[in-house]
């Protein structure tokens, strides 16, 4: 037996069909593929229940999350990072760790080439990696006194204005203590994962995951002077909707909430943190320079 990890748990994109017939049949290959090898290299494989039912692959065992949480030691996910961010927040609390074989475009946090996947996971498989752990955001929306949406999030909690309305006004407060007032199309809250994500768009800054911190960010602000503020993220931010019409809280982009007037955003640290292997030398300026296109022609 090569693997040091016995349970595999095998997770894939739960959209059947995303991208078309062609796609689907590439996902399921892809996903059969990878099953075999793992089964070569001594581990036994099981098929995450939405993967199962996407990609209509059979012959293995087939298991929830909360099954894979508690007999899986290790979680294999083919995707894109939407998909690491889905199983991620859900397998936190777990603690089982995560591989990423990208099969998605940018693949900041799923850092395998499907290409090269057998070159790259057997070592790993053998126990040769590096443990990279990032934290958690859980968020609440409260009105009225009391928690109408709760929700966690990876990379960002983002207050958004209506698509067809003018701008939101929200109140910022970091552990009770007033910040700002701000008028903008919205605000994003990013934790280090997430500063490679809309934070960066919006012009914040690229964080380091080993940071204990977040950045709040603003989305085209009236004021020009509100700037994007690193702060620990060890506090409790609150967001409250002042005024703006349609306005809505996303988290991750793959939960919503509706907000009214009044509602306030909590966000703190989970208790939670997610567990990602990568291989032996990894490091994050490797992926940054690689996905975004940094010394290209260099050394």
């Amino acid at each position: 037996m090569n693997s040091v990890f016995h349970q595999v748990a095998l997770i894939g994109k739960y959209h059947a069909g995303a991208g078309g017939t062609a796609a689907a049949a590439s996902n399921r290959a892809a996903l059969e593929d990878i099953a075999q090898f793992l089964v070569a290299e001594g581990c036994d494989v099981a098929i995450e229940h939405d993967t199962a039912s996407a990609s209509g692959i059979v012959g293995y065992p087939v298991l929830d999350v909360a099954a894979i949480g508690t007999q899986c030691d290790l979680g294999l996910v083919i995707g894109g990072d939407g998909t690491m961010l889905g199983i991620g927040r859900r397998l936190a609390r777990h603690g089982v760790p995560l591989i990423g074989i990208n099969q998605g475009r940018l693949g900041f946090i799923t850092d395998i080439p499907l290409d090269r996947y057998r070159q790259v996971l057997a070592p790993m498989l053998r126990g040769e990696h590096e443990e990279d752990r990032r934290s958690l955001m859980q968020a609440c929306v409260m009105r009225d006194g009391r928690c109408v949406f709760k929700a966690q999030a990876m990379n960002d909690v983002v207050v958004n204005r209506g698509a067809t309305s003018g701008m939101v006004e929200l109140r910022v407060e970091v552990d009770g203590h007033f910040v700002a007032s701000q008028r903008a199309d919205g605000l994003i809250v990013a934790t280090p994962t997430g500063s490679t994500a809309y934070s960066l768009s919006a012009g914040g800054p690229l964080l380091h995951p080993a940071n204990p911190v977040w950045v709040l960010v603003p989305i085209a602000p009236h004021t020009l002077s509100n700037r994007p503020i690193v702060i620990p993220d060890s506090g409790e931010i609150a967001i409250e909707l002042v005024a703006g019409r349609d306005a809505s809280a996303n988290f991750d982009m793959q939960s919503l909430a509706s907000l009214l007037h009044g509602d306030r955003i909590l966000v703190k640290r989970s208790d939670h943190q997610v567990r990602f292997l990568h291989p032996i030398g990894w490091t994050y300026y490797d992926t940054l320079r690689k996905k975004l296109h940094w010394n290209e022609g260099g050394s």
